[in-house]
């Protein structure tokens, strides 16, 4: 048996209560960075694995016989897990990138004259949005209509049924390849905006922004996870 440090992200993530939280905190990737060990993980955030250990242990003391939002999507059926990530996470995205996208050109506007990297940011912010956007018509549009159909099939007890792209496993991989771009982006954002530090000279207009960039991080972090982590596996192995 692995031993905790052995273990991936993903699998902690999905079993451990509180873990996701844990992990949003100390700088973990558990979402495209899922497949890493833990201690791989805890070396390339420079956090000591003993602390994440002993935070995690805190964590599912605190969390205990709770019934958490991962536990309860291993047991639900995909098709609620994609309605709910349509409706929770694709509704907020897209309402978000539209009103950064304005905001972004405002502040950068104002400010890029004593803060260069102000344009970085919203180059990558637009690189993001350029990302997501088709990323998330095509998992509605293809993608979740399948995994819905084929559950409706295995659960009926018929064949299942013959998508145009051969297998589930290749919409995924394109769909887990598309989530690491967009995990680079959240990264360049933070490392652009030095941890989205806004200066003595900051304006409303610009603690906004970075505020908001940082609630989208968590939610696409939380979005991506449920996708990598749960639906996608999951969808294989019933295609199976």
């Amino acid at each position: 048996m692995s031993t905790p440090t052995e273990q991936t992200v993903r699998d902690l993530a999905v079993a451990v209560p509180g873990a996701t939280r844990v992990f949003e905190k100390l700088g973990i990737d558990y979402c495209c960075g899922g497949g890493q060990s833990l201690n791989d993980a805890c070396l390339g955030a420079g956090v000591s694995v003993e602390e994440v250990l002993a935070t995690l242990g805190r964590a599912k003391e605190r969390d205990a016989g709770e019934s958490t939002a991962d536990a309860g999507w291993q047991k639900r059926t995909l098709a609620e897990l994609t309605v709910h990530i349509i409706d929770k996470h694709h509704t907020y995205t897209r309402s978000e990138l539209s009103r950064l996208d304005q905001l972004t050109d405002k502040v950068a506007g104002v400010h890029d004259r004593n803060h260069p990297e102000l344009p970085k940011v919203r180059s990558a912010f637009q690189l993001l949005q350029k990302d997501l956007i088709p990323h998330m018509l095509k998992e509605e549009q293809v993608l979740f209509p399948y995994i819905q159909q084929l559950e409706e099939a295995v659960r009926d007890g018929r064949p299942a049924p013959t998508p145009f792209f051969g297998t589930v496993r290749n919409p995924v991989a394109m769909m887990l390849r598309e989530h690491d771009t967009a995990g680079d982006l959240l990264r360049e954002l933070r490392s652009t905006s030095d941890n989205y530090t806004v200066p003595p000279d900051g304006c409303i207009s610009y603690k906004t922004l970075y505020e908001a960039l940082q609630e989208l991080e968590r939610d696409l972090h939380q979005h991506i996870h449920l996708e990598n982590n749960i639906l996608f596996p999951r969808a294989v192995v019933l295609e199976r």
